[in-house]
């Protein structure tokens, strides 16, 4: 079934701009009309939700979210990792694509909401105090991959695709961040990254890690 370019949580304010149109035109105000072209056009393009070709393999892990990588690192993950990972933190500013995918494939383990601040999402301690979302896949081979949506200056929604239970394909919807914000990805220490800093990467069809999981 053919998808919808634009990710539903973009429709109310597609519909917006709509509405500022037919307003426009039912007072004769040229402004309006413009503002709501420009609205429609904005939102059309912010909320765009292309389809996205998804390469590798069952050991390959692809980008979670389209940005720039802003940090490669080791890190102590213990809300739900209980060790050490390799993190993948990707910044999505206003122009990216900001559908968030399966970075793996597997069954969601744990999806939990944690309210926060809304601090600039590039700043190294966003993790720790923005408002976040966080999402663990369990691997077929046992193996755990984290994925935190990390709200930012401009975000204020979080918007999940998918509910506790379900399995994801890698590259799969999992859901969204309205207006600016990050992904961070969190790795088994054994995982091969294939990014550095500065990197961009498309969510879905960037290859950014192979993962190398025994069954636990």
């Amino acid at each position: 079934m053919k998808r919808s370019p634009i990710a539903y949580p973009g429709y109310p304010f597609v519909l917006g701009g709509v509405l500022l149109i037919f307003l426009g035109w039912a007072l004769n105000s040229t402004s309006l009309i413009i503002i709501g072209i420009a609205g429609c056009g904005f939102f059309a393009y912010f909320f765009r939700d292309p389809e996205r070709p998804v390469p590798g393999d069952d050991g390959d892990v692809v980008a979670p979210a389209d940005g720039k990588v802003i940090f490669v690192d080791e890190v102590m993950e213990d809300r739900f990792l209980h060790g050490r990972a390799r993190r993948v933190a990707i910044f999505m500013n206003v122009f990216d694509v900001h559908v968030n995918r399966a970075p793996v494939a597997g069954r969601v383990a744990a999806l939990e909401h944690r309210p926060g601040q809304f601090k600039a999402a590039f700043r190294g301690d966003a993790d720790r105090v923005n408002e976040q979302q966080a999402l663990v896949l369990e691997t077929a081979g046992g193996g755990r991959v984290l994925a935190v949506q990390i709200a930012g200056l401009l975000a204020r929604r979080i918007v999940p695709f998918v509910a506790q239970g379900r399995r994801l394909d890698r590259g799969e919807r999992f859901g969204m961040i309205c207006f600016g914000s990050r992904v961070d990805l969190y790795l088994p220490p054994n995982a091969e990254i294939l990014v550095k800093v500065g990197d961009r990467v498309k969510a879905g069809s960037s290859l950014v890690a192979r993962l190398w999981l025994t069954a636990a």
